[in-house]
């Protein structure tokens, strides 16, 4: 259990969590783990299949305004439960109110397409640093990468219209995946550039499937802390679109997606008969290929990084919530400026 900001996020099955006075308890086969003030909190969020609350407590939370969501152990949201409180609808409002602004939603944008290419050259650097041989051409090949994503960041966070920053955030996607099959180690499976809807060869297939886990928990993170994930602000509102779902979890692409992929693929947990090629071209996931993927995603989130701006340790797993609830305070006006997650 670990409280960030005002949120609780209770984590171990079998937890019981109840009222007493005007505090918060959170008990495990009868044994007292914690006890925290209401007034202290304005979210509560378990992560788990075997986690109730009391009545009681569920009561003074409506009373009070805390939303109490419950999620699975992966982050995918279950419910919400909320007293009759109007905090939503104005955060949704101010929601709604920055994404119609162009400047407003351009200075979040900025600092998510900034982030975004930071962390893509952070996981070219280690991997030249640790695998590619100096004086290589692979190892050529990725310092010319790294400086071009350098020189993309320090355009980014100056990019004086939605339009320039798309021009720049794209370029700097061609430089990155241009020089991804550098970081393969392996000769049975190549990457030439990045191409989806279908995918085309092995990598892209696993890089797709990945960025639809990210997606998928970037989405029950928003819902989370009240959001409306179908509302971006760097990418454009369409149909169906979980437009800030795709913005949150831009900063997360490289060193959870495409770190994820070439560990599998360098460590030959997958291999070439992992895939198939369907009718019309395109590439998919054996079914022991997808449990591969999902379990080694899983185990993943288990692992803790420093948060660089919470300070603190906090489990992979819980960087989309957390984020999200900082993406929710900057909307709120509590924070100046929304802080991206890059990568150390």
């Amino acid at each position: 259990m670990k409280k960030h900001l005002n949120t609780l996020y209770v984590t171990q099955d079998d937890s019981l969590l109840s009222k007493d006075g005007e505090t918060i308890c959170i008990s495990r086969h009868g044994t007292r783990l914690l006890r925290l003030p209401l007034h202290n909190l304005e979210a509560i969020q378990t992560f788990g299949w075997n986690i109730a609350a009391t009545p009681q407590l569920l009561a003074a939370c409506a009373e009070r305004g805390i939303c109490l969501s419950q999620c699975s152990p992966q982050g995918k949201l279950h419910y919400r439960i909320c007293g009759f409180t109007p905090g939503n609808v104005l955060l949704r409002r101010q929601q709604y109110r920055l994404a119609d602004s162009e400047e407003g939603a351009l200075s979040t944008a900025r600092l998510i397409v900034t982030a975004k290419i930071l962390n893509a050259r952070k996981l070219l650097q280690r991997h030249r640093r640790d695998h590619s041989p100096a004086g290589s051409p692979e190892e050529q090949a990725l310092r010319r990468a790294e400086q071009d994503l350098a020189r993309a960041a320090r355009l980014s966070r100056r990019a004086e219209n939605s339009q320039s920053l798309l021009g720049i955030e794209g370029a700097a996607a061609e430089s990155y995946f241009g020089s991804f099959g550098h970081c393969l180690q392996r000769s049975d499976i190549s990457f030439a550039t990045r191409n989806r809807r279908p995918p085309r060869d092995p990598v892209n297939a696993l890089l797709s499937f990945a960025y639809s886990l990210l997606a998928h928990d970037c989405r029950s993170a928003l819902e989370a802390v009240g959001l409306d994930p179908a509302v971006g602000l760097y990418h454009r509102d369409r149909p169906g679109r979980p437009s800030l779902a795709l913005d949150l979890m831009e900063e997360l692409r490289a060193p959870l997606a495409d770190r994820l992929t070439l560990t599998l693929l360098n460590r030959r947990q997958l291999n070439p008969d992992d895939f198939s090629r369907d009718d019309n071209g395109s590439i998919s996931l054996s079914d022991n290929a997808r449990r591969c993927v999902l379990t080694h995603w899983h185990e993943r989130k288990n692992d803790s990084i420093l948060h660089p701006y919470l300070n603190e340790r906090i489990t992979i797993g819980m960087i989309p919530h957390i984020q999200a609830r900082l993406l929710a305070h900057h909307i709120r006006g509590s924070l100046d400026a929304y802080p991206p997650l890059i990568w150390h």
